[in-house]
């Protein structure tokens, strides 16, 4: 497969910072919190797409969450990993073969706070928004 970088600059140019120093330069969002880098499967295109996202490490899995900062629809990475569930995630020079896992319910009321901790302003973006923004875990295959 073949990999597209994103058409937002920003975007682009973190996951080639973070990807060429291994997590060294890039490692941060502007808000300082901490990231990783999410490969997910094109559910149009089929090809290979790289996202920068809040790391919220947890146990052996990570949990990542689909805010786009409260905006009204998913972003497209969440749509991606939901037609293609296996995964790729580099935290710093490791790259994680995982399986994503959206959950809800009771898991999900379990976990947010994990993600929460990690950067409070999920609770904002949650309130700002009319959808329920999706949490997924990302389990190891």
């Amino acid at each position: 497969m073949n990999y597209v970088p994103s058409p937002i600059p920003f975007v682009r140019d973190q996951v080639a910072r973070y990807e060429e120093s291994a997590g060294a330069r890039g490692g941060l969002m502007d808000n300082g919190a901490p990231v990783v880098i999410l490969t997910t499967v094109g559910r149009r295109t089929g090809a290979l797409r790289k996202t920068p996202l809040i790391r919220v490490k947890h146990e052996s899995a990570y949990i990542v969450v689909a805010s786009m900062g409260g905006a009204p629809h998913h972003p497209a990475w969440y749509l991606n990993l939901r037609a293609n569930p296996e995964v790729h995630l580099q935290d710093g020079a490791a790259i994680h073969a995982l399986r994503a896992q959206p959950v809800s319910g009771t898991e999900r009321t379990r976990l947010w706070p994990v993600a929460v901790a990690v950067w409070p302003d999920f609770d904002v973006y949650q309130s700002a928004s009319d959808r329920e923004i999706p949490l997924v875990l990302l389990e190891p295959l």
